[in-house]
């Protein structure tokens, strides 16, 4: 028996072709032909189609085989089946081969014993293909003059990452999925005009070994050229270009255009963005080239001439595309929190104030009622992002009434992955404790900030961390009552338990230094209780009791973990343990109040909704809690 290839130059796939126009035949014949009688057509044909074939060859045939895709057809009877019948052994072979198995044994026969026909398919696949051979040929990677003294491409460790290694078993899609993958880790750096320019899988059925043969070409080596944007009117282009990491010279690199674009859809400036490279620029120098080649062999150039050398590597210009969002948007909410009941909200955005975008917001909630008002600054060129606003906020939370005042400038830097921020604020707050006097305290305090993470998903993580610590306080004496010191963290951990499960581990600690807590803001107090600290209790239940109110502490610590069962892909059920508590004392703080419970969780489009009901054993008593999506 001879060899037969499989797939020859451009990678076009040859399955034993004699068999498969057989096949194709028959599937042609076995099509129900048209009645042309106006006579009441005969009850269809009904049959079964049962497959005996190892391994996952059985599922491979059930979703493939004309017998099964014709079962039930309302013009079937027994000629038809007949042709099928004759037509599935060949028919099988083909999708057998699929899988790496080039001289299976297929028998088809049909049991009318019973009520309805059985067609019964058996198939014996024979000895499995495995790959003795395989010979990858990279032609081109050699960086352009002048730039030479680059860092050539590593070709060696593109070798070694090809998929299909000597001895496995050949399977059409494994050798597909394996030249797809070969070009797109060239195409997306430095080669993104690569190509293969030969494949050829040749087997040979008698020793059941498999030659491959890849040929790939990767064309000009290209880097990223100036900027150029396209649809801005309304904003600055400094909004763009300070976002812009990538500089004229560099590698063209698809992650740096995907990255690019995902800064600039962030800004909230955009409707839709666009960033690629602009690839005709490359079309047209290789046309002009090939004049210029045309026009010397008209000129009687010698045959054997050398070439020019090539000049500098083409530089391909960088292209931002964007459809500008409108500057002005007013929205309007409705919602419901366990933690602070009823909400109401107005929001009032302008994108160009004074070149900075305006946010702001009023917000009434049973519990709190706020409002604010925020100015952020275009990206530096450094990565900064800078803004500055007020904010008015009034909360009554187990009463303690406070009403805080608030002029802040905050810079933030960094990534979704290390997020980093510095905060200067002035409080002005006044603050009423059921059977106490009212007080009033002003601080001018400087917080940094730095957030970490580690996640599969942002919206639905499922494995991962996320990491919080702040450190900061009112040092100076300048419009401060009571210097203070203030630390604090928290951090989440998500691990899968099984196929199924998953466990979330969460924790949070602070800490305040100062002479007197008299005169610290509340804001920058501690308390636990409520949907995201400790479940079982009302929202910062959990503190230092002072008259007939509960107020903040110096101290808190608490902990979570919670498992979670995925009975279907959006809807879990939950059992967690959740303990902790804020007070003056370290020990009174390490002395936790616990609470447990059931719950359930449902994968929304805006993030996970979650339905808890909690048992507060130190207060004796059931809360339901709701929140949606999971904090920082």
């Amino acid at each position: 028996m001879g060899q037969l290839t499989l797939a020859a130059a451009g990678g076009a796939i040859l399955l034993f072709p004699a068999a498969h126009a057989a096949a194709q035949e028959a599937t042609q014949d076995a099509a129900p032909e048209s009645a042309s009688t106006t006579e009441a057509a005969p009850a269809p044909l009904q049959y079964e189609v049962k497959v005996n074939a190892p391994g996952d060859l059985d599922e491979l045939l059930e979703k493939n085989l004309d017998l099964e895709r014709f079962r039930g057809n309302p013009r079937m009877d027994r000629e038809q089946l007949r042709r099928l019948v004759r037509a599935t052994p060949e028919e099988a072979k083909n999708l057998i081969a699929t899988a790496g198995y080039y001289t299976p044994v297929v028998t088809v026969r049909v049991d009318t014993t019973g009520a309805k026909p059985v067609v019964i398919v058996d198939v014996d696949p024979g000895q499995p293909a495995t790959i003795d051979k395989v010979e990858l040929e990279l032609r081109g990677f050699d960086p352009t003059p002048p730039l030479a003294a680059s860092e050539p491409y590593d070709t060696e460790a593109l070798k070694r990452s090809w998929a299909l290694k000597t001895g496995s078993v050949f399977r059409q899609s494994d050798w597909e999925a394996a030249k797809r993958a070969l070009l797109r880790e060239v195409v997306q750096t430095r080669y993104p005009r690569a190509q293969l320019v030969d494949t050829q899988a040749v087997v040979d059925p008698e020793t059941h070994k498999v030659s491959l043969l890849v040929v790939l070409d990767s064309g000009p080596e290209l880097r990223f050229g100036e900027l150029r944007i396209e649809g801005l009117k309304r904003y600055d282009a400094s909004i763009i270009r300070n976002l812009d990491k990538i500089r004229p010279g560099d590698y063209y690199s698809e992650s740096a255009l995907q990255s690019f674009q995902a800064r600039l859809q962030d800004t909230g400036y955009f409707a839709s963005v666009e960033v690629s490279a602009d690839m005709s620029s490359i079309l047209s120098e290789q046309i002009e080239a090939g004049q210029e080649s045309q026009q010397a062999d008209a000129a009687g150039a010698a045959p054997d001439a050398k070439p020019a050398n090539r000049g500098p590597a083409p530089q391909l210009p960088l292209v931002v595309r964007v459809t500008e969002n409108k500057q002005q948007n007013v929205s309007a909410g409705l919602g419901f929190s366990t933690n602070t009941g009823n909400r109401a909200q107005l929001n009032y955005d302008n994108l160009n104030v004074w070149g900075t975008r305006f946010k702001s917001a009023i917000t009434m909630e049973t519990k709190k009622q706020a409002a604010h008002a925020n100015f952020y600054f275009p990206t530096t060129e450094r990565g900064y992002n800078d803004s500055a606003g007020a904010s008015f906020e009034r909360s009554d939370i187990s009463n303690e009434i406070t009403a805080v005042t608030t002029i802040s400038a905050k810079r933030n830097w960094g990534g979704t992955n290390l997020e980093r921020s510095l905060t200067f604020e002035f409080l002005s707050e006044d603050k009423t404790v059921v059977g106490l006097e009212q007080t009033r305290s002003k601080s001018l305090p400087l917080t940094y900030a730095i957030t970490k993470r580690s996640l599969d998903s942002l919206l639905f993580p499922t494995k991962g961390y996320v990491i919080n610590a702040q450190v900061g306080g009112a040092l100076l004496p300048v419009l401060t009552d009571e210097r203070f010191v203030r630390v604090a963290g928290k951090a989440v951990y998500y691990r899968p338990l099984g196929e199924k499960g998953e466990l979330i581990v969460r924790g949070e600690m602070g800490a305040l230094g100062s002479k007197e807590k008299r005169g610290v803001p509340a804001v920058y107090l501690f308390r636990a209780g409520g949907d995201q600290s400790v479940r079982g209790y009302a929202y910062q239940e959990l503190g230092v009791k002072e008259g007939d109110a509960t107020v903040g502490g110096r101290y808190m610590l608490t902990g979570s973990a919670e498992y979670q069962y995925w009975f279907k892909p959006k809807w879990a059920i939950a059992a967690f343990y959740d303990a902790g508590n804020a007070a003056d004392t370290m020990k009174a703080a390490m002395t936790p109040k616990s609470g447990y419970g059931l719950g359930g969780r449902y994968k929304s489009p805006v993030g996970p909704i979650n339905v808890d009901v909690a048992y507060g054993h130190a207060v004796h008593a059931y809360r339901l809690h709701f929140s949606l999506g999971f904090t920082f």
